[in-house]
Order: structure tokens, then sequence, then C-alpha cells
């Protein structure tokens, strides 16, 4: 079933064909799942995942990846400040054998989080850290994501071990015969939120272990600067592994910059060897609708565009935090990475404090884009606890999002 975009009121929400989705407690009595036995209130897409706000942990970090069989797989994690999901965060796995009209979960994995599913040589992977200011962690699945090795070691895929890192579900891309990645640590210092963030890139030969530790080579870091943006620039993060139109590797950033409503993306350029970043403040930071929120970029050989979808500000909601505004999905294009363009609107709900569409990571599939939305919507039960504490992982198709035209009832969010 594809899941087509359809106006309906000028403040409502963009639904595409939805999915009634069945539940069904876990064994704690708090996790709500697909399988047959209940059913949700409507909510956009077809729904992966629930957590009721009520059990205090809620969805994160979703990621999609295709296998050669055509199946999904989607992985998400578990966010919450009670024991023991703070020391050792869970991350589950679901597969979709139907194009995405239902899923079953095949997996969990403790100690897994922030992580990116990717598949390469006849084998899945995820990547990501092993909680949150964690050790850098990679596992592998031979069965589609059924089973999944144990990072135990730096033989095993425990790749960095005794600092604090960070990254979010961005492109694990292969370029040059090195697999990339790009990642954060959070060892830069400072009192606000934002000035720890240090972005480098970390990447491995293509034909290597990716299980072993000595297969990665870490670029060094760049951290926070208070010079930058006229001493408005407040970090970056989340960063994305892309080929410039040129064959450089650059790692493009969430930018922590709020003025006027504005907002931004940082680029740094990373060396061929993948050793050495560096960054001119006055070339690098580029205008990027969304761009302080996390955001995926994949360049597109077809259109030979780069697209990503973003938490883009209509002007009616720049009165607010543009960090926390979350409530629309913009569909984005560029030539260049340096110039994007908005071509419509995807998900949007008047609400801006309770509601939330973010963090979304997607594929191409033919003619269509497919992707996963960590989502804050309402659920029966309470709703979410806000547009960024989520209760649900939810998924979605683009028909056609090469000659996709925004309808004509949301034009009035469109820039003017």
């Amino acid at each position: 079933m594809y899941h087509i975009i359809k106006p309906i009121t000028r403040l409502a929400f963009i639904f595409a064909i939805v999915v009634l989705a069945a539940c069904t407690k876990d064994h704690d009595g708090m996790m709500v799942e697909n399988d047959s036995t209940c059913k949700m209130q409507a909510v956009p897409g077809t729904v992966v995942a629930h957590s009721p706000q009520s059990s205090q942990i809620y969805l994160g970090s979703p990621s999609i990846c295709v296998l050669p069989d055509s199946n999904y797989v989607v992985s998400c994690d578990l966010n919450s400040t009670l024991a023991p999901y703070v020391d050792s965060p869970v991350t589950w796995v679901f597969l979709s054998e139907n194009k995405g009209k239902t899923w079953n979960k095949i997996a969990t994995l403790q100690g897994q989080f922030w992580s990116q599913l990717f598949y390469h040589h006849d084998a899945l992977y995820i990547m990501g850290t092993s909680k949150s200011g964690g050790d850098i962690l990679i596992r592998k699945s031979g069965d589609g994501g059924h089973t999944w090795t144990n990072p135990v070691d730096g033989e095993t895929g425990r790749i960095r071990q005794n600092g604090k890192y960070h990254c979010a579900p961005t492109p694990v891309i292969s370029h040059n015969g090195r697999i990339w990645r790009a990642m954060e640590d959070l060892m830069g210092g400072g009192t606000v939120w934002g000035q720890a963030f240090r972005a480098f890139m970390i990447s491995a030969p293509e034909n290597s272990d990716l299980l072993k530790a000595s297969s990665w080579l870490q670029s060094n870091r760049m951290g926070y600067n208070s010079t930058y943006l006229g001493g408005d620039f407040g970090g970056w993060l989340e960063g994305n592994a892309v080929v410039t139109p040129s064959g450089d590797m650059v790692d493009v950033l969430r930018t922590n910059y709020q003025v006027n409503g504005d907002e931004l993306a940082s680029i740094i350029k990373i060396s061929s060897d993948g050793a050495t970043a560096s960054f001119d403040p006055q070339t690098g930071f580029v205008p990027f609708p969304g761009g302080c929120k996390k955001f995926a970029i994949l360049h597109d050989p077809v259109s030979n565009l780069y697209w990503s979808i973003s938490n883009y500000v209509p002007d009616v909601y720049k009165n607010g935090n543009a960090e926390r505004t979350r409530n629309t999905l913009a569909l984005l294009s560029s030539p260049d990475l340096l110039h994007w363009n908005i071509q419509g609107i995807v998900l949007t709900h008047h609400d801006v404090l309770t509601h939330g569409f973010q963090y979304v990571d997607f594929k191409f599939e033919g003619p269509d884009i497919i992707f996963v939305s960590r989502t804050a919507f309402d659920d029966g039960e309470g709703g979410a606890n806000s547009q960024h504490n989520a209760n649900f992982i939810t998924f979605h198709r683009i028909p056609y999002f090469r000659n996709y035209a925004n309808p004509a009832i949301w034009q009035w969010l469109l820039p003017h």
C-alpha cells in the first residue's frame, strides 16, 4: 500500500493512507508494539512501534535499511531516565516483508544507542554508541537482523572505548574504497548545551573487517568556537557523511544557531584519506531550512540532486523555539549542498507542543522515498509527553518524489 499524501484542511496534518496499527503489551506491561490484538487511533503512516508516555520511556533514533530481498529493516532505541535504560539502553529491530504494511520485532539489542543500519558485503550492520556518551559500537547480522554479534572488545565491534561519543542515525556511505560515518564526541567542555560536541569522521577500508577497531581511522576533532557567526554559534552535532559534486568527502552537520528565524547547516571538509578535518567559518555555514534539528542527506544519482527531509519552520511558527518546532516535515533538494530548495510539505500538524515528526531516516526505492520518523502524536493514552519525547516510530512513503509538487492548500506554509 502506498501512503499517499492527501490535503485535508488548512491547519490539519497530512494523512498518508493510514494503517490502524495493532498492538500488544510487552512483558513489562509498558511497551506497545504491533500485532493483531488491538487498535490505535489513526496516526500518519504505519506504526512500527509505540510506547505510551505513562511508561516514561520514549522512542528515538529511527533508522531504515532495504535488504537485497527487498524487505525492510527498521531500528529504534528507547530513551528514559529510568534504570536500567541510562547505563544499558535498548535498541529494537523490526522487519517488514510486505513493503512496510506491517512490522514485526525480530531483535532486542542491549547496550546499543543512537544507531544507523547499513548493508555491506552481504551483511547487515548497525553502528552507534553503547549509551549516551559511551563507546562506539558496531554489530553485524548475517540473517537479516534476527541475530547479531556481541561487541565485547576491539576485535568484536567495540570500535572506540573510554570516551564520550555521540552520533545519530545518519548515512554510512562508501566512497573511494572506504566506509564513512560522521560522529561526535562530548569532550569539548563548556557549560551550555552544544558546546561540548566535537565533530569528526571515522572511516575504514571497504574490504576490512569492520568489527575490528584497528580497521577504523578517526580524523581530528572540530569543536565549538565562540567567535563563529558573530558569537551566535551554539555548536554542531549529528553530522552526515556526504560526497560533494567534486568528489570530496564532507561532514554536513546540524547547527545550533537561531537568529531572526534563520537556520544553518555546517560543512566540515574531510581529507581524502580520512585523517584531517578542517573548517572555514567564512564559507562553511550554509542556509538550510530546519538546520537546527537533526536531518539526513542522500545523493540521488537519477536526478543528480541531494535530498533531505527536514523540520523546516513555516513563518506562522517562527515566534517560538525553532529547535523544538518539529511539527512540519519538508522535502528539500540541492544541486550542490550549498543552495537548498523546499520541494513541498510532507507532514504537518498545527500543534507545536506535543506533536512532532523528527529524526527522519530515509532511503530511495525506485521512484519513491521511504522513511521512518520519531513521531509524537495522539494515541488514546494521553498522547506524547512533548514534541521531543516521542511515543511512536512511524513508516511513510513519498511516491514519485522527484516530481513532488506541494499541494495548493499548503502553499501558505512555504516561504514567501
